[in-house]
């Protein structure tokens, strides 16, 4: 269980990086206003519009997968842990002996010598 963990947290860190890089990338609204008076390029990698469809696109899923991966990790860290499960508080209460009776022990010091009113 330990080791889904950390791969569904693995993922979930990438898919996180990924959406951040993705999102800076991608063009605001406002910058096909400025393209259409010539202060910006209109071409790009992937066309002039093409960029938009598969940028969102990828970020959509990315979100997505980010998503169910805080979801998993939220329900898998609430699962109370059963009896079988190897906990050390639980096992050291279970096994813990009882404590022996505490008999009251002479005092190490001289203070059993000083006479009380």
């Amino acid at each position: 269980m330990s080791i889904f963990l950390s791969i569904l947290l693995a993922v979930q860190m990438i898919s996180a990086i990924a959406m951040i890089g993705l999102i800076l990338v991608q063009h605001g609204k406002g910058a096909d206003m400025g393209a259409a008076f010539g202060s910006g390029s209109s071409g790009s990698l992937f066309g002039a519009s093409g960029s938009a469809n598969f940028l969102s696109r990828t970020t959509a899923v990315l979100a997505t997968v980010f998503f169910v991966c805080t979801l998993l990790l939220a329900y898998f860290g609430s699962v109370r842990p059963t009896a079988s499960s190897g906990s050390v508080l639980e096992n050291a209460a279970v096994t813990a002996p009882a404590p022996a009776a505490v008999l009251p022990a002479a005092p190490a010091s001289g203070a059993a010598q000083i006479p009380s009113k």
